[in-house]
This record gives structure tokens, sequence and C-alpha cells, in this order.
């Protein structure tokens, strides 16, 4: 009960942030504009119109993710409200965990809002709207969920201002972790391969939910992979949130 009422009042707070509704009005604007684009190719205008729209989805929840997640800490501290919330009867695990789901469900809301506008788009422009496309917009749901519980991981003991830019940086690497260990197994160094092997491992894969290209250019995406990559996420965000508690948990705010 505890960690609903704090994930609720977490959700009404942000997205009472006009901030947001800005993301999501150029989200959507992004979205619109792809047609346009699509207008200067020839013969692959639903492609560029999809691509667009899908990378638009993603591009802009990240800033959602990271802007909603860096001041989660932040600002109860520089409101003094977290030593009214340490000094109730209330978990410090709860406290964070009930803002994760806070944030969680206003990505949730903020996604989905971005994905109907982009269906009534291509259904308007194609005459008809493919399933596959939802696949693609649930793992980048999942993807968000993890880019959130890093953002919450940094927050928990940082500033906004270095849990945004370490936040982004884990999102650019998470999407290059496939090269950065084959760069380390071409580099016949053995410290290096183990190093790129240590960093695969330990860094968040996040090209497990890109299946965007995949779904634009019609190619089949199993449930299989769609069931693995969930799982990924799941169990990738579960040890975020972990070790972020510990932090919290022993975080002196005297």
């Amino acid at each position: 009960m505890r960690i609903r009422a704090i994930a609720v009042n977490t959700f009404r707070e942000a997205i009472r942030d006009r901030v947001l509704y800005s993301l999501i009005f150029f989200a959507l604007l992004m979205i619109g504009s792809s047609a346009l684009l699509g207008t200067l190719t020839i013969g692959e205008q639903v492609k560029v119109i999809k691509d667009l729209g899908l990378a638009s989805i993603s591009i802009f929840g990240l800033f959602i993710a990271i802007f909603v997640g860096i001041g989660l800490v932040y600002k109860e501290i520089e409101r003094r409200t977290i030593y009214t919330i340490i000094a109730k009867p209330i978990q410090r695990y709860e406290f964070l965990v009930g803002k994760y789901l806070g944030l969680v469900l206003t990505l949730l809301v903020e996604v989905t809002v971005m994905a109907l506008g982009f269906s009534i788009f291509v259904t308007l422009y194609e005459g008809f709207f493919d399933p596959a496309l939802l696949k693609a917009i649930l793992l980048t749901l999942f993807e968000l969920m993890v880019v959130t519980a890093i953002a919450v991981l940094f927050s928990s003991f940082s500033t906004p201002a270095l849990s945004g830019m370490f936040t982004l940086g884990c999102y650019v690497i998470g999407h290059l972790t496939e090269d950065l260990r084959n760069f380390g197994a071409a580099s016949n160094n053995i410290a290096a391969e183990r190093l790129t092997q240590f960093l695969y491992y330990l860094l968040p894969n996040l090209e497990n939910f890109n299946v965007r290209g995949k779904v634009v250019h019609q190619i089949p995406v199993s449930g299989e992979y769609m069931a693995f990559a969930i799982l990924y996420g799941l169990l990738y965000l579960s040890l975020l949130l972990l070790v972020a508690t510990m932090i919290f948990q022993s975080r002196d705010f005297k």
C-alpha cells in the first residue's frame, strides 16, 4: 500500500510538469513531419514514416526517462521533504521502488500517447496498421524502463547533472556493447579483450530491445525473442533497483 501511494503521488507530480507535454508535442510533431521526409524518397515513403515514427518514440521517450529520473532523490532533498519521509514508518526501499514505479507509470502513459498518435498517422497514410509495429513499441518501453532504472541508480547518490550525463552515457554505450566486445576480440590484446568482455556483461545490452529495423522491413520477430528481451529487461532493471536501494539505504541525509 505504501509503495502504491508513493507511486501514484510520483505519477501525479510528473504529469503536472509542462516539460513532459512539450516533449510529447515535439514527438508527435516529429512523427507527423516524417510524412514530409517520406516524400523525398521514391517507393520507400511508408518505411521512412514508420522508421522515423518509431525512432521519435524512442528518442523522446529517452528524454522523458532521463528528465523524470535524474531528479528523483535530489528534488526531495532540495524541498527537504526527504527528512519528513524517512522519519515516517516508511522503509527507504519502499520510497525508492514507489518512486520508480511512478516514473514507469508516467512513461507508460507518455509512450501510449505517442504510440496512439503514431498508429493513427500510419493508418491514415497506409490504410492499415501493421500489428508488428507494436512489438517494437513494447520493447522500446522496456528499454526505457531499464534506462529509468539506471537514472534512479545514479540519482540515489549523485546530482541531477551528473546523473543525466551518466545515464545518457550508459544509453549510448548500451547500444555499442557488441561493437565494444568485437573491438576487444580484434585487438589481439588479452587485457583489452577481458576488459571489453567484462564491460559487455556488466553494461546493459540495449540492442536487445531494438527491433525497429526488423519490423519496418517486415522481418519477423519471434515470440521467443520477445520473451527473452522482456525477461532480460526485467532482470536487469531489478538488479539496478537492488543496487540503488542498497546505496540509498546507507546514505546519510543528516
